[in-house]
């Protein structure tokens, strides 16, 4: 289990009263992590303003990060959040990695300190906690992981530090799949980890303990199922770590046939208290964080009824 987060150097302006931070990512609109940061920094005493950086709506692509990092330390960032696509392009516009970002590949979260950038990586143990609050004593001989990008790249090292037997890595880029598997197998031993191309999940999907889905797809900016619902099975357990919407299509139809499910608002919450403190410094209420995102859930909940029924 990955414990504590902690930043590698202080920084004079996490011990002000007042933090601006942000999300640099795709599509990310309705995301959950200013109201969660603000409600948190509210409740211990801290103004924070958290803002989005919307790649699709600045019509940039992921190769903008670096300009964007640059221009949000000058505009006094305390740090930013990643999400896709940018957790791995960021790497080469940053001063320093911790220990576990540079080992996993990818970075969430970035604090800006002494005149320096640096990268973080708290989706791992936002999974890992999540796992093992939703999850606890479902089986993991054999996984399958969809999505070796940089959420799924985290992930998988948490699933295998978690015990997870064999991770079969599928990629809608097998060259992807292949580069993460072979990360794994030096860092966790030769036979942990098998890549495979998307056309070829019918037969590892047909013995796995669980699927782990980790692209995209199913969030409100990419709707859909990520892959042949005929593919499950109610014997396996599905874990989605999309939270845009809590209930996604593939959430869905898991749990029509009976499978155990999994949806990705803890890990959006762990994550989200792990990058709290190496912002500010203060110690995050992971309690008060989930029954936060719960309202934030049941208000959203609640317009989407109220939409749907009219006048």
């Amino acid at each position: 289990m990955y414990g504590p987060v902690r930043t590698l150097a202080p920084s004079a302006s996490r011990a002000a009263s007042r933090v601006l931070v942000g999300l640099i990512g795709a599509g990310i609109q309705q995301s959950a992590s200013p109201r969660l940061h603000e409600a948190e920094a509210d409740a211990v005493g801290l103004r924070c303003l958290y803002q989005l950086i919307d790649l699709d709506q600045l019509e940039l692509g992921a190769e903008a990060v670096g300009d964007l990092l640059t221009a949000a330390r000058r505009m006094g960032f305390t740090g930013l959040n990643l999400t896709h696509p940018c957790k791995q392009v960021a790497l080469d516009h940053l001063d320093e990695l911790s220990p576990l970002t540079r080992t996993i590949g990818a970075a969430n979260t970035v604090v800006f300190a002494q005149g320096r950038s640096i990268g973080h990586n708290t989706d791992c143990a936002g999974f890992s906690r999540a796992f093992s609050a939703g999850l606890d004593g479902a089986p993991i001989e054999r996984v399958v992981l969809l999505g070796a990008g940089g959420a799924g790249t985290a992930v998988a090292h948490a699933a295998l530090d978690l015990g997870v037997g064999q991770l079969v890595v599928a990629d809608v880029e097998r060259e992807r799949a292949e580069r993460l598997a072979r990360a794994l197998r030096g860092r966790f031993g030769e036979n942990r980890a098998t890549p495979i191309e998307l056309a070829a999940l019918e037969r590892p999907l047909a013995t796995a303990s669980g699927l782990i889905h980790a692209t995209p797809t199913g969030m409100a900016s990419h709707p859909g199922m990520p892959l042949a619902p005929e593919l499950l099975r109610p014997e396996m357990w599905v874990a989605d770590i999309v939270y845009m919407p809590l209930e996604t299509e593939l959430l869905r139809c898991a749990r029509k046939i009976g499978c155990r499910t999994l949806g990705g608002g803890g890990m959006a919450v762990f994550q989200a208290a792990d990058s709290f403190e190496l912002f500010t410094g203060r110690t995050a209420d992971r309690a008060r964080m989930l029954r936060h995102f719960s309202a934030l859930c049941d208000d959203s909940r609640e317009a989407d009824r109220r939409l749907t029924a009219g006048p």
